[in-house]
């Protein structure tokens, strides 16, 4: 694993999603040079294995919750950790935020996605997955206007169609992609064919 320099995939979602987070942790090779950060609403006071659940999913990828100042490395899945929001400063490390709820969540996918697009630019992939509220839709139209990939699961085939709806809303340039296409498009760019 080196430290990325380039690339990164970052990935929000909240009510609906946790079955397509499975299907994409699953497709992601061993060798990628991306960075995939994955932003999951969850339950602030209750104790969540979300790192356990989705590592059991494919042994060859490192998952895992990052420290506060903690370098991003390539190949590697980050989790943003329960209750609190995760930030990338411009070397390239994290940061961990405990502020205001943004949005009703922490971590917020808009905080999250604000900091990648300032950071990596046309070099981000930003996804935003089914979810019952608009959090992410900002910070996937930032990551579009600041030349990166803007991506949304497919409203129709999201059990909870707020969030897709909300980001389409903002930006109508965006990609709405069903799942599976979602799937093909990942495997794409992190087995470096993009």
């Amino acid at each position: 694993m080196n430290i990325a320099l380039d690339h990164i995939v970052m990935i929000g979602g909240s009510a609906g999603s946790l079955p397509l987070f499975m299907r994409i942790v699953e497709a992601m090779p061993s060798n990628a040079n991306f960075s995939m950060v994955l932003v999951i609403h969850r339950l602030k006071n209750v104790q969540s294995n979300m790192v356990e659940l989705l590592s059991v999913l494919n042994k060859k990828v490192l998952m895992k919750e990052p420290d506060d100042k903690e370098p991003l490395l390539s190949g590697v899945i980050y989790l943003a950790p329960q209750n609190y929001h995760l930030l990338i400063d411009l070397d390239k490390r994290f940061s961990l935020d405990y502020s205001e709820l943004v949005n009703y969540s922490r971590p917020s996918i808009d905080v999250s996605f604000e900091s990648a697009a300032t950071v990596f630019g046309k070099n981000c992939i930003g996804i935003l997955l089914s979810g019952a509220n608009q959090d992410g839709a900002s910070g996937l139209n930032k990551i579009f206007k600041l030349g990166g990939v803007g991506i949304v699961q497919d409203p129709l085939a999201s059990d909870f169609n707020t969030m897709p709806n909300a980001a389409l809303a903002l930006n109508p340039l965006l990609h709405s992609l069903l799942p599976d296409q979602l799937i093909h498009f990942l495997k794409t760019v992190l087995n470096n064919k993009y």
